[in-house]
């Protein structure tokens, strides 16, 4: 029987609102008036939205017009990786784009349509075995041919198994080749300082080199869904992706929604007066869980750093030998726990975790692959339920095996 509370271990997948990001936005949604209108009623919009242009920015080391709102974390992305792409092609006739293995979708996807569409020389970098770039790696691809890269685009922390990257020795080697690079903070913005100008002013980055763009999402860390921003260092040019209005720095056109950003404004402010006590609450919550998965499933072998200060504070990624990772998270959604696989799924068919397939696992480990969030709202009780449900599902998954069936959809 499902629990009569059900129990929510996705926080990386999105987080619940903070009461103060619900505020924020019901006010503003009482406002009538476009931003972008002179009249008085367009201009008292302006000022909230700029105001909360400039809170947004403080929690990212930036100034206000460096914060790009968006609609999505992915568009940042999008509109980082294209528009950095087409203007250094442009300008350099530079066509090649450095990543790491295990990126998200939002940037495999996109360079991938940039290669296929566009003439992008995709190069992806090897990760260590903890899912971390392996920085020899890059510094060889600079040394053999800076002059030839668009851009390296990177994430902070891995969305999937937890693990913290080495952003500032990535943007010191792309400050000393005069290369641009994005990062993608998604997943670890509100959880690991984000400061584009300590690390340009660290890493003595000249104009338009080095970390130049930083993409963030307000749904995760507790504001509304559909907006995010990209923070785009002022000394740097990109090509827009929209074009008609030319509001936000003739980079991003378009009618801004002032409520999203009262909402992701409250939500950072929120976040970072908070981030020390909550980031160690989570830590030990973790902690907890990890031991805990460690002794009811000895089998089950753990993802990303092991080194608590290595890892996002509230990831917990596992592989069940065995398992399919999608079985395990069906029977969890069954007795009332919600996790993720953080893997795709096509056709019905579950597919290997490729952050895993990148750190040098076999594919029947990456396909076993699950991973238990937690976030603001947890509680010790939230741990103990999925620890009391884990063993049964495990032992009923290992049971059913792995999916091995042909489908007629691969016919």
């Amino acid at each position: 029987m499902p629990r009569p509370d059900p129990v929510y271990l996705d926080h990386a997948a999105t987080t619940p609102l903070r009461p103060e990001a619900i505020d924020a936005i019901t006010h503003a949604l009482r406002l009538v008036g476009n931003p972008a209108s002179i009249h008085s009623a367009g201009q008292h919009a302006k000022r909230l939205l700029e105001e909360s242009r400039e809170q947004v920015a403080a929690t990212l080391g930036a100034d206000p017009i460096e914060v790009v709102f968006t609609g999505s974390g992915t568009e940042a992305v999008n509109l980082a990786i294209k528009g950095l792409f087409w203007r250094r092609r442009a300008e350099a006739s530079a066509r090649r784009i450095l990543l790491p293995g295990g990126e998200h979708h939002a940037t495999l996807d996109t360079v991938e349509w940039l290669a296929g569409m566009d003439g992008a020389e995709v190069v992806e970098l090897p990760l260590d075995g903890l899912g971390r770039l392996r920085i020899d790696a890059l510094a060889a691809e600079l040394a053999r041919d800076a002059a030839s890269v668009a851009l390296v685009t990177m994430l902070w922390a891995n969305n999937e198994v937890g693990t913290i990257e080495p952003v500032l020795e990535v943007a010191e080697l792309c400050a000393r080749a005069s290369v641009p690079l994005h990062v993608d903070a998604i997943a670890a913005y509100g959880h690991v300082p984000v400061d584009l100008h300590a690390i340009r002013r660290e890493t003595a980055a000249p104009a338009g080199a080095g970390l130049v763009a930083i993409s963030v999402s307000a749904h995760k860390i507790g504001g509304p869904v559909g907006i995010g921003a990209l923070v785009l260092d002022r000394s740097t040019r990109i090509e827009p992706l929209l074009h008609g209005g030319g509001q936000q720095r003739r980079i991003r056109s378009g009618t801004q929604d002032v409520a999203a950003a009262a909402g992701f404004a409250a939500a950072a402010v929120a976040t970072a007066a908070r981030a020390a006590e909550e980031d160690e609450r989570m830590s030990r919550l973790r902690d907890r869980l990890v031991a805990g998965v460690a002794a009811s499933v000895p089998d089950a072998r753990l993802s990303g750093d092991p080194d608590p200060a290595g890892r996002l504070p509230g990831n917990a990624h596992f592989s069940f030998p065995g398992c399919e990772g999608d079985s395990l998270l069906f029977l969890l959604d069954a007795a009332g726990v919600a996790v993720s696989t953080g893997s795709a799924c096509q056709a019905g068919v579950p597919e290997p975790s490729h952050v895993l397939l990148a750190m040098g696992r076999t594919e029947p480990e990456a396909r076993g692959a699950l991973r238990i969030t937690v976030g603001r709202t947890t509680t010790d009780a939230d741990v103990d339920a999925v620890l009391e449900a884990l063993p049964a599902a495990v032992d009923r998954a290992t049971r059913a095996g792995m999916a091995d069936r042909v489908t007629s959809f691969d016919r």
